[in-house]
């Protein structure tokens, strides 16, 4: 199931390498959804607060997983369309095992600071324990999380996007399973919530990583790979860093929003949490198509072919805004309605929370899909410093717009920094692309 995408149509190519990987999104989401969900629905609207409260938190541990992830993809991609095979594996295997032990590190260090981490986020006092326990079980299950996103970096970057698609959906419906049983029969809350996602991810890490090694074994090599390189740690480290840092200052980013939202109280928390879980599967479906776009330009500049990277970048954004349609329309439209499956009907003001969330920014998903797709261009070549300027300049803006407009508009303010943070990272990853500067990637590649 590998596949190289230096060959054929550039559009083709694209379009058949990333379905599977948003198929892979929806799975993905719907589990991280249903946490909510059932939650909401089963164990009432505080168990549904301090989920949520602890929701950018725990994206923060993602936000590591995920910049690794990236990180290796495009390195790995790069030397496969290379056809350097011997130096390819030892970029999986280096990557391996330094996430085991970064993982390991940041496993111990989030236990021991969950609380502390519970109240830099002003955690309201009647949902506090029940966020704390939420958080302590998701960070004790990071060495599962993290391993298998890596694992996925490595199968996207070999061209392969179907073998992730069928872990993850194994993985959503047992963990969708699991959140009903341990919540509505075993009555365990909030703690139910966080054990079904710990046994879902650490079931399909296992599998993954087990099928990359076995994998590998078939591809031909001059002589035995070394299974880790500290010149292949730093280059990978190159792309991966600058992405966790992306990543994580999103993340923490977020978590100044979430202090924000905290002190509204915890219907407003509980109305927030809906709404950003529906916002975060829009914005991960966009991101992920993103991704293949790393995947496709580290590929292709490997092989020394730029022009298909621009054919790439021009099917990617009609993809994307493809992709956009519906959930505009799901959330401008039917915004009430989406939020509801969160709540019971005498959430009120939770439910007017959600509803206006949504309204405001699910107009501007276009202006963020085109920007994600020249973030993934800009990545795949490598040009991480300009990379680094666009993602922080939206952070920043919206930050401190947050802080601004929630003394004006209270709540309300704080989703209007949204759209604008957006906008003007848009405009500068547009230009970036447009100007080439992924192009000077291309000797080195």
């Amino acid at each position: 199931m590998i596949k190289d995408l230096t060959q054929g149509s550039p559009a083709a190519v694209l379009w058949k390498f990333s379905i599977p990987m948003f198929i892979s999104v929806i799975f993905q989401q719907m589990y991280n959804i249903a946490d909510s969900v059932i939650a909401g629905k089963f164990a009432g609207e505080d168990a549904l607060a301090a989920v949520g409260a602890s929701y950018p938190i725990t994206m923060i541990f993602m936000a590591i997983a995920v910049g690794s992830n990236i990180g290796c993809s495009v390195v790995i991609s790069n030397l496969f369309g290379a056809r350097e095979y011997k130096r390819m594996k030892t970029a999986v295997s280096t990557t391996l095992l330094a996430s085991l032990a970064l993982s390991v590190f940041l496993t111990v260090a989030g236990l021991i600071g969950t609380r502390a981490l519970m109240r830099m986020v002003n955690t309201p006092e009647n949902i506090f324990e029940d966020g704390a326990l939420y958080l302590a079980i998701y960070v004790g299950g990071f060495t599962f999380l993290f391993l298998y996103n890596v694992a996925t970096g490595i199968f996207t970057a070999l061209g392969d996007s179907r073998t992730p698609l069928y872990f993850l959906i194994g993985s959503s419906l047992g963990n969708i399973a699991l959140d009903y049983i341990f919540v509505r029969y075993f009555q365990w809350g909030v703690a139910g919530v966080a054990w079904a996602t710990f046994i879902a991810q650490g079931i399909a890490c296992v599998l993954a990583v087990w099928t990359v090694i076995f994998r590998l074994r078939d591809v031909p090599t001059d002589g035995k790979a070394p299974l880790f390189s500290f010149h292949m740690l730093q280059r990978i480290a190159v792309i991966a860093i600058p992405s966790i840092l992306q990543q994580s200052f999103i993340s923490v980013g977020n978590i100044f929003i979430q202090g924000i939202v905290n002190s509204y109280g915890s219907s407003v928390i509980a109305g927030y949490s809906a709404a950003v879980k529906l916002n975060t599967f829009a914005l991960t479906s966009f991101t992920t198509l993103g991704n293949g776009i790393s995947n496709f330009t580290a590929q292709n500049l490997g092989a020394g072919k730029p022009d298909r990277v621009r054919q790439g970048f021009r099917a990617g954004a009609m993809m994307t805004l493809l992709v956009a349609v519906p959930f505009f329309v799901a959330y401008f439209v039917f915004g009430k309605q989406m939020i509801f499956l969160f709540m019971t009907s005498d959430s009120g003001k939770a439910l007017e929370t959600g509803v206006e969330f949504l309204h405001i920014i699910s107009p501007f998903y276009f202006a963020i899909c085109i920007k994600l797709m020249a973030d993934g261009v800009l990545r795949g070549g490598g040009a991480m410093k300009e990379f680094m300027v666009a993602t922080f300049s939206d952070l920043i803006l919206r930050v401190i717009l947050a802080f601004i407009f929630s003394g004006l508009w209270q709540e309300t303010g704080i989703w209007l920094s949204w759209p604008l943070g957006w906008v003007v990272a848009a405009i500068m990853s547009i230009v970036f692309y447009k100007r080439g500067v992924w192009m000077r990637q291309l000797k080195s590649c």
